[in-house]
């Protein structure tokens, strides 16, 4: 049965939540770990009663040295780690057993709202396949569970429990007989359910091939897990891997029974008797309660006190199964108007007076206290400058652009629009200053046409100088360098 501890931690608040769980009994690392711990105490002082009176000094010489040696290279096994590891492993495959255990709810609401009819035939039928969807969740957990074993050891106990009839278990045996390597049918009754849906499609007892389809579904979904439980009982965590951490535990702490060993006298002479090895009783408590927690996890359906409850599980899935198929089969409460008909939606739902406190609690989100100030929410774009002509150039603007290591990109400029507040719609637009890598200047057309104008009256002269007049190019080179 889990051990369930919720209640005790509903609230962080006060000094010490967790303290009050270490008083548990049930469930807890003291019940794992106190016959361990009693053995190893039991050891240390045997050890220490051997060195006190069972050694002559050459012994007590040769002791001192192994306890030396020991208590050295006792701490050289990484245990942590591997231990860490494997706990690590087991607890998740842990909660992927338990995330594997099969509802038959979906089964069932399907079957009870797509099956319809209140005679004995739709009945009949309704419940078979919820009755056969349970069986066959039985069936696994006794390949996998003691508890359940031992509750329906064989088929006659299914015929007691109402779970089974005489010739669903004769049919159960001969199919046993014929094919005896598997030693559970437990899909067979699946198959039964599905046929039981097939047959109900063609008696025009469901309404429709999606139906069909939906519940067939359901049904195989439901075999997968069950398949998957059969999976994790069949294919355990390598055994080399359990060796090796129990080996490394076990081995860790032989090493410090032996290196932890007190060999020397008080001042006065007197030897001390039955000295407790406090610091390797704390490692010895973390390290086998590690290695306990591992041991109570990798089979959740044993008889541990933090097992799974599958007993109580064969009777829940049964029935709620029953009733969803069956008492409240097509059936609802009368249809009425609602206490807030004449609402939209309720603003809030009334509170108690022990939960007033709580009327105000609402998420925020971790922008909520982020403010832009109103000079920083204006907008900016980018413009495409492709199908607008490339801004004029002076002589000296040239000379610079091929000299210089800074590049130009003329593809595009930013625009920045300011964005005006409550009723005034009205829009302003302003170009912003390009970055001072870029040479590009924003000018009115009728400057840009002014300065284009001039660009090719220069370049003319420059090119008719270069022809007719060398001096007087070396001259026109000399100011533009300048």
């Amino acid at each position: 049965m889990t051990v369930t501890y919720s209640h005790k931690v509903t609230t962080s608040s006060g000094l010490g939540i967790f303290l009050k769980l270490l008083v548990r009994w049930k469930g807890s690392i003291y019940k794992m770990v106190w016959a361990d711990l009693l053995l190893y105490l039991a050891v240390y002082y045997i050890l220490n009663l051997i060195y006190l009176f069972a050694l002559n000094d050459h012994g007590k010489k040769s002791f001192i040295e192994l306890v030396t040696f020991f208590s050295k290279y006792g701490n050289a096994i990484p245990l942590s780690f591997v231990l860490g590891f494997f706990v690590n492993a087991v607890y998740t495959r842990w909660w992927n057993q338990y995330s594997s255990i099969p509802y038959p709810d979906h089964i069932a609401i399907l079957v009870g709202t797509s099956i319809h009819g209140k005679d004995e035939r739709s009945k009949m039928m309704r419940r078979s396949i919820i009755r056969y969807v349970c069986v066959a969740f039985i069936m696994t957990l006794t390949m996998i569970s003691p508890k359940v074993k031992k509750r329906f050891p064989t088929l006659r106990h299914f015929v007691e429990a109402g779970l089974l009839n005489t010739e669903e278990t004769k049919f159960i045996e001969h199919i046993d007989k014929d094919y005896p390597t598997y030693s559970s049918k437990y899909w067979l009754p699946l198959a039964w359910a599905a046929n039981i849906t097939s047959r109900a499609r063609v008696e025009n007892l469901l309404d429709d091939d999606f139906a069909l389809r939906d519940i067939l579904e359901s049904i195989n979904s439901f075999r997968e897990k069950c398949k998957l439980l059969r999976d994790y009982d069949w294919i355990c965590i390598p055994l080399v891997y359990t060796q090796v951490v129990t080996l490394a535990v076990y081995l860790y702490f032989l090493f410090t029974v032996i290196g932890s060993q007190f060999v020397e006298e008080q001042a006065e002479g007197h030897k001390i008797f039955f000295q407790f090895p406090l610091i390797p009783c704390v490692q010895f408590f973390f390290y086998m309660g590690w290695l306990k927690v591992a041991e109570s996890l990798i089979n959740p359906f044993g008889e541990d006190d933090d097992d799974f409850e599958v007993n109580w599980m064969i009777d829940r899935h049964l029935q709620v199964g029953y009733l969803l198929v069956d008492k409240i089969h097509n059936d609802h409460p009368k249809l009425m108007k609602d206490y807030h008909w004449n609402q939209v939606a309720p603003h809030q739902l009334p509170f108690t007076v022990a939960s007033k406190k709580f009327m105000n609690e609402h998420p925020v989100e971790s922008t909520f206290h982020v403010n832009v100030n109103k000079g920083d929410q204006d907008l900016i774009f980018t413009d495409d400058l492709k199908h607008f002509e490339e801004p004029p150039y002076s002589d000296s603007n040239i000379v610079r652009k091929l000299f210089s290591g800074k590049k130009h990109d003329t593809s595009y400029h930013l625009r920045r629009v300011s964005v005006e507040h409550e009723t005034d719609n009205e829009e302003t637009t302003e170009f912003l200053e390009p970055p001072a890598e870029e040479i590009c200047h924003q000018t009115s057309e009728n400057k840009k046409q002014e300065e284009t104008n001039k660009l090719k009256a220069d370049l003319l002269k420059l090119i008719n100088s270069l022809k007719e007049n060398k001096e007087e190019t070396r001259k026109i080179l000399d100011e533009i360098l300048k």
